[in-house]
C-alpha cells in the first residue's frame, strides 16, 4: 500500500519541481542583472549643461603687488619753499630734491563681492562689484643742509623732504564678460575703481641769513617767513582709476561657484604718488 502511495505521489512531484526551478532560474538572473546593469551612478561635478544667470555674492582672499610711483612735485615744492629768497631767484633749488624712483609694498588682501549674471546662449554678461581690504603702503624721507652764498647774502639753509602714501582699502565696480562651456566660464572685466588713502607730500624749510660769515663775529637770523612747511599732508582721501582683470569661474554645483582671478588696478595721483595694484586671488561665491 505504502509503495503505491509513493508510486501514486512521484509524478506530481516531478511537475512541481518542473515548475518551481525556471522561476528560481528567472529570480537569480533578475538580481545578477540588477546589480550588473543598473549600477548607482557617482554624483557628477563639474559636467552638464549649467544656467549661469543670476545673483551670486562671495568672499575671495589674494595677494597683492602694490607699487607707488611719486610724481615730478616735489621739485617744485623745493622751489616753492625758497621762493621769496635771494637764494631762490639764484639757484634752482628742485635740483635738490633726491628722486626717489618707484617704492613696492606686498601682501594678503580679502574681500567680498556681488553680481548678476545674463546668458545669451553660451555668451555670459553681467555687472559686478567688490571690496578689498589692503593695508599697504610706503614712506620716504630726505634731509639736507648747506651754506650759500648768492645775490650777495649768505644763507643756512635746508629742507626736510617727506613723501609717502598708505592705501587701505578699495572698491570696483565691473563690467563682466564671459563664455560658457558647461560648468565652466572664461571671463574678462573692465571697469572703475575707487581707493582710499593716507598721502602726504611736504618740505619743511628753513633759511638763515648769516652776517660776517666765517668769521669770529659770525652771527644768523631767521630770514622772515621760516621755518616753512610747503605741500600737504591728507588723510582718508579718495584715489580713481581703472579696474581690469580675467580670470575663471566653475560651477561645482548648482549653487556653489569657485573662482580664480588676476586684477590690475591703476590709481591716478593722490598727493604727488600714482598707484597700481597687481592681484592674484581665488574666490568662493553662493549662486542664486
Amino acid at each position: 500500500m505504502r509503495a503505491a502511495s509513493i508510486a501514486a505521489l512521484t509524478p506530481v512531484v516531478a511537475m512541481a519541481c518542473a515548475l518551481t526551478l525556471p522561476q528560481a532560474a528567472q529570480g537569480a538572473d533578475y538580481l545578477r542583472g540588477s546589480q550588473i546593469e543598473q549600477p548607482i551612478e557617482a554624483p557628477s561635478f563639474g559636467a552638464g549643461a549649467f544656467d549661469w544667470s543670476g545673483f551670486y555674492f562671495g568672499g575671495f582672499a589674494g595677494q597683492s603687488e602694490t607699487e607707488f610711483e611719486p610724481g615730478p612735485g616735489l621739485p617744485d615744492l623745493a622751489r616753492s619753499a625758497f621762493r621769496n629768497t635771494a637764494l631762490g631767484q639764484a639757484v634752482d633749488m628742485g635740483q635738490f630734491v633726491v628722486d626717489q624712483g618707484a617704492r613696492r609694498d606686498s601682501g594678503t588682501n580679502f574681500g567680498g563681492f556681488l553680481g548678476y549674471n545674463y546668458l545669451f546662449g553660451d555668451v555670459v554678461l553681467g555687472l559686478e562689484a567688490d571690496y578689498t581690504r589692503a593695508d599697504q603702503g610706503y614712506g620716504f624721507r630726505d634731509f639736507i643742509a648747506r651754506r650759500t652764498t648768492a645775490g650777495g647774502q649768505t644763507l643756512d639753509w635746508s629742507m626736510d623732504t617727506k613723501l609717502g602714501a598708505r592705501l587701505h582699502d578699495y572698491a570696483t565696480a565691473r563690467l563682466r564678460m564671459g563664455y560658457a562651456y558647461g560648468r565652466i566660464m572664461p571671463f574678462a572685466t573692465i571697469g572703475a575703481a575707487f581707493g582710499r588713502f593716507d598721502a602726504y607730500s611736504t618740505i619743511d624749510a628753513t633759511a638763515a641769513i648769516v652776517t660776517n660769515a666765517n668769521t669770529a663775529t659770525e652771527t644768523s637770523r631767521m630770514a622772515a617767513g621760516y621755518p616753512l612747511r610747503v605741500g600737504v599732508a591728507r588723510k582718508n582721501i579718495w584715489g580713481f582709476g581703472m579696474a581690469f582683470g580675467a580670470g575663471v569661474d566653475w560651477a561645482v554645483t548648482d549653487n556653489l561657484l569657485l573662482r580664480a582671478e588676476y586684477q590690475y588696478i591703476g590709481f591716478g595721483e593722490v598727493e604727488g604718488t600714482s598707484t597700481t595694484v597687481n592681484t592674484g586671488r581665488i574666490a568662493a561665491a553662493l549662486k542664486f
